[in-house]
């Protein structure tokens, strides 16, 4: 059993980047050894970790020479090729972009939903989109319970999601200013926005991503699952109005009951005293919030539940090195190469 560890962190200059790294220090992630990466034009930057400096490398293809976990947010291209790099040297590679999440021999992990996902793994590891690892966290005690028909989800997320280019949009338009680049064509101060639409129906990549993520983190691909997803002016969290349809009948109250019990989810539900989740509230903190929780009396069995996290923590962040330590307690350092390929 591995317990000193060599880490690399890939786009460590980014927003997520960075916060793994204050992850894995508050959480005292075993790290004997510090790697951090990006493109060449993050190379040079200077991050502190546990009180050492550390100079940011350009990532190549010798940079997961003995390294034992590799945590990855660095977009695209970057997941594309040298995901494949680093699992062929024979380090676990745990990446929070989109390409290799419905990928049918990579795991599409979130600790509290579906662990034992992890095993057998080839060396890539999926983090799932931020909308939705707060949804199955949530969910995922009710469907086991009750059985979930169909899901309706409407996102309210900060535009943190769309990374620090998305806070410096909001932050110059706030202050008159030109956005010296931009994240969406439209204002994103004082308004609302999509995501880019990319499918013939007018989906969005993130409305795709959160219809297919949760059938596969459930293993349920018959499952119901209609989603709207809006970017807000605000910094913290997302929120997700969220209306399901059980398959047992179930009340309020058990629901309510249900959530208190299950592992990282807060119920706070007192509308009537204006308690309830925000996303202020769940900025930097690591729990799914869940109020509202109503009966939908339009529909047998309907319900209808609001949930909030920090998505660059939670949906993001923390669940990548949540994926880590569960590497470290199975054990699962040593896997099979695939083809990925095919």
């Amino acid at each position: 059993m591995k317990n000193k560890l060599k880490i690399a962190v890939v786009g460590a200059t980014g927003l997520v980047g960075r916060t793994m790294l204050r992850i894995l220090e508050e959480r005292e992630f075993p790290v004997v050894d510090l790697i951090l990466l990006s493109s060449p034009k993050g190379a040079g930057s200077v991050i502190a970790f546990r009180g050492v400096d550390y100079t940011v490398d350009a990532i190549s293809e010798d940079s997961f020479e003995s390294v034992d976990i590799a945590l990855f947010s660095a977009g695209k291209d970057v997941s594309v090729k040298y995901a494949l790099i680093a699992a062929a040297k024979g380090c676990v590679v745990i990446d929070n972009g989109s390409y290799w999440r419905m990928h049918k021999k990579v795991p599409l992990i979130v600790p509290e939903v579906n662990p034992d996902a992890l095993i057998g793994h080839h060396g890539i590891i999926a983090n799932p989109n931020c909308s939705t690892i707060q949804l199955v966290v949530a969910l995922k005690p009710i469907h086991r319970t009750f059985g979930i028909k169909r899901m309706i989800v409407s996102t309210y997320q900060s535009i943190s999601g769309a990374g620090q280019k998305g806070i410096n949009q909001l932050n110059d338009e706030i202050l008159g200013k030109e956005p010296a680049e931009r994240v969406s064509k439209l204002p994103i101060a004082y308004n609302t926005v999509f995501h880019s639409i990319t499918d013939s129906d007018g989906n969005s990549e993130e409305e795709i991503k959160m219809t297919n993520e949760p059938r596969k983190i459930f293993n349920d691909f018959d499952l119901k699952i209609s989603v709207t997803c809006v970017r807000l002016p605000i910094l913290g969290g997302h929120g997700e109005s969220v209306n399901i349809e059980t398959e047992k009948p179930t009340t309020v109250e058990e629901l309510s009951e249900l959530l208190n019990n299950s592992a990282g989810v807060t119920v706070i539900d007192d509308p009537v005293n204006s308690i309830y989740p925000t996303p202020l509230m769940s900025k930097d903190k690591d729990d799914v919030f869940v109020g509202r929780i109503r009966k939908d009396n339009s529909i047998e069995n309907g319900f209808n539940l609001w949930i909030v996290a920090d998505n660059i923590r939670k949906g993001a962040a923390t669940n990548a090195v949540q994926i880590a330590e569960l590497v470290l307690e199975k054990n699962l350092f040593e896997f099979e190469r695939a083809d990925f390929n095919n």
